[in-house]
């Protein structure tokens, strides 16, 4: 078995010799990238033909092609190699991981983000997080940020998104608001005074809309802030329609409370962005791998006690 297992098991200077022969399509190419001759490479993809027993380079009069086993080969390799030199590159930076610059909503990380940062620290002493506050799209370049918190939906290519939770929204009141009015159908709300936040014009429609409901709805005021709409609702104003996550104190607290209607998915999402090539930092992966397991944890604990979860669905 040993030594089936060490035929299986090529030199990583013949792995990283076809993985350039395959990238590059040509062993020229390839030994000019790796700082070798193109007889060594020759020699290495030659010699791990042999200990796999099998094809995995065409040689032909206009260069070299890959067999049909040597693409599903090198697709394999490649990763392999990928994954070992970021392996390498953790074991060596968690020596001094340093700092980590992070972009963060002002309200998400008053009322989610920072409660939580000292779980963070306590783990992961020798990593210093720096905090800028940031709302809508980062330059990761031009103002030197490490990572970032976004709300919505990933909007480019180029930027690594790690979803952490979804967006989910409730409508909300005053404990003496919810018991002086019946409000336990999506209907009933149509007659109350609904509070909005400037930022979302389409919060209360797109509620109405997932339930199916298309009469018109009573408008209440509008804020800027999402404390002003939080302050209003807990003074009995009306009801808001307010993202769980941000609201958590105050429904612990009793401040406000849920109504007996379901919530909405609004099709938003949270994530940590960061260019690709900052997964190479140590700092970046750790606060990765934390604050995912926090998010997992939030989600769990979500539903409220005592009645099976309503959700209503924002068409996207």
């Amino acid at each position: 078995m040993k030594e089936i297992q060490r035929r299986l098991i090529p030199s990583t200077a013949a792995l990283t010799a076809f993985e350039a022969v395959a990238r590059l399509g040509s062993f020229s190419a390839a030994a000019s990238a790796l700082s070798l001759t193109p007889g060594a490479v020759s020699r290495h993809v030659d010699g791990l033909e042999g200990q796999l027993g099998v094809a995995l380079v065409k040689r032909t009069n206009k260069g070299i092609e890959l067999t049909e086993k040597g693409r599903r080969y090198a697709a394999g390799v490649a990763e392999i190699i990928d994954r070992l030199r970021l392996l390498s590159l953790d074991a060596m930076s968690d020596i001094h991981p340093g700092q980590l610059d992070l972009a963060i909503l002002p309200t998400f990380g008053t009322r989610w983000l920072l409660p939580r940062i000292p779980d963070f620290v306590a783990t992961n002493p020798d990593v210093t997080l720096n905090f800028v506050t940031r709302i809508g799209r980062v330059d990761f370049e031009r103002d030197r940020l490490d990572a970032a918190i976004h709300v919505g939906r990933a909007f480019s290519p180029d930027l690594t998104f790690e979803h952490l939770m979804p967006e989910v929204a409730a409508p909300v009141s005053s404990p003496a608001f919810k018991a002086a009015h019946a409000l336990s159908r999506p209907e009933d709300l149509l007659s109350m005074p609904l509070l909005e936040m400037v930022s979302r014009p389409d919060g209360w429609r797109n509620w109405f809309a997932a339930a199916g409901i298309s009469a018109p709805y009573r408008e209440g005021m509008r804020f800027e802030q999402f404390i002003h709409v939080a302050q209003a609702c807990m003074n009995g104003l009306g009801v808001a329609l307010m993202p769980l996550i941000l609201i958590k104190s105050e429904l612990e607290s009793g401040q406000l409370v849920e109504l007996d209607v379901p919530r909405l998915s609004t099709g938003n999402g949270y994530f940590l962005v960061y260019p690709p090539h900052k997964a190479e930092q140590a700092a970046v992966r750790r606060f990765s791998l934390w604050l995912k397991g926090q998010a997992a944890r939030f989600v769990a604990g979500e539903e409220r006690p005592g009645r099976p979860l309503s959700i209503l669905r924002q068409a996207i």
